[in-house]
C-alpha cells in the first residue's frame, strides 16, 4: 500500500497531527475551566479526549449539584 498511515480517515502527518491536538484542546479547556466549579479536579478534563469520555463528563456534570455562591 503507498501512501501515508491512515488514522481515522486523516492522514497522520504535520496537518493530521495539528488538527488532532486543536481538536484535543477544543475538547480538554472548557472542561478543566467547568471541573473545578462543579468540585471535581480539572485534571479529569483529558477524559473528554478518549470518544465517550467528553459526553460522559457532560452528563456527570448535569447530574451534579453546583455550589451556589451566597448560598448558606
Amino acid at each position: 500500500e503507498g501512501g501515508g498511515e491512515m488514522m481515522m480517515g486523516m492522514q497522520f502527518g504535520g496537518t493530521g497531527l495539528l488538527m488532532m491536538v486543536i481538536i484535543a484542546i477544543a475538547l480538554v479547556f472548557p472542561f478543566w475551566k467547568l471541573l473545578p466549579r462543579f468540585g471535581f479536579p480539572a485534571w479529569l478534563a483529558v477524559f473528554a479526549i478518549i470518544p465517550l469520555g467528553a459526553l460522559i463528563l457532560l452528563w456527570i456534570l448535569a447530574l451534579s449539584d453546583r455550589p451556589v455562591k451566597g448560598a448558606k
